[in-house]
């Protein structure tokens, strides 16, 4: 059997992504669009209404995510931001967007409904409206246990981003997702998968900014972040952007992530 290539694999399983959620989520009310892949500073994803037309005239949204988080924050959030710009996608069909970058209370009515709390920090207490929104899966929500359907029907991302930046890291580490319940979702790609870990090398700097979507907030560097072994789970805190090897019995210089 033919391999698919790599930007059929990953275009694919972001499709069927994109399916899945509509017929769970959104009663497969959403019209097709194009999702793109855009490394983009400190955001997430972002939604852009009929940004790409065709030869015949006729127009399509852009739904695009940045594949430097992949690899370093859990493949839930990861999924969170796919559904956070649907529902961008949603009220332009069938709401009224707010002006700008503007996340107003239709967007966050609809994004409660489905199970993500709208949150300014991506944490429990953030304000719930404006220009730079992030979001978190409630637990026991529709969100979840629609992820948890795809996940259970051996959905994956193949391919990852090996050089993220320091602060997707570091945003992966402090992601709400890192503290949900179910361990699966609560990790990584590169921390539940050590050929993966072996090959991601995070870098210093990240792509400049550009289009707003699920927006972060910049990264205090003068935080402690949570480092842990893939292969044994023990944690140790520490700066940013430092290289830590783990020195546990079975984890012979196994490094931290």
């Amino acid at each position: 059997m033919q391999l698919l290539s790599p930007t059929a694999t990953t275009y694919s399983e972001l499709q069927n992504a994109y399916e899945h959620f509509n017929k769970v989520l959104f009663d497969n009310a959403l019209p097709a669009c194009l999702i793109t892949l855009q490394r983009e500073k400190r955001t997430c994803g972002y939604f852009s209404a009929q940004r790409w037309a065709n030869v015949e005239g006729q127009f399509t949204d852009e739904i695009a995510l940045n594949p430097a988080y992949f690899a370093v924050t859990p493949i839930v959030e990861t999924m969170q931001t796919l559904v956070h710009e649907m529902v961008h996608l949603w009220q332009h069909h069938f709401g009224k967007p707010g002006r700008g970058r503007y996340h107003n209370d239709e967007w966050a009515n609809k994004m409660e409904s489905i199970g993500l709390m709208p949150s300014s920090t991506g944490q429990p207490g953030g304000k719930r409206t404006g220009d730079h929104m992030g979001d978190y899966a409630v637990e026991g929500g529709r969100f979840l246990m629609a992820c948890q359907a795809l996940l259970t029907a051996q959905f994956k991302l193949s391919w990852y981003d090996r050089f993220p930046a320091e602060e997707h890291v570091a945003h992966g580490q402090a992601s709400y997702a890192s503290q949900l319940s179910d361990p699966a979702a609560a990790i990584s790609p590169a921390q539940a998968n050590q050929a993966l870990a072996n090959v991601v090398k995070p870098t210093v700097k990240a792509a400049r900014q550009s289009e707003d979507g699920t927006s972060l907030q910049a990264p205090n560097r003068s935080n402690r972040i949570k480092y842990t072994c893939p292969s044994c789970a023990q944690q140790v805190w520490g700066k940013p952007g430092l290289r830590l090897l783990c020195g546990g019995e079975n984890c012979d210089s196994i490094p931290f992530v």
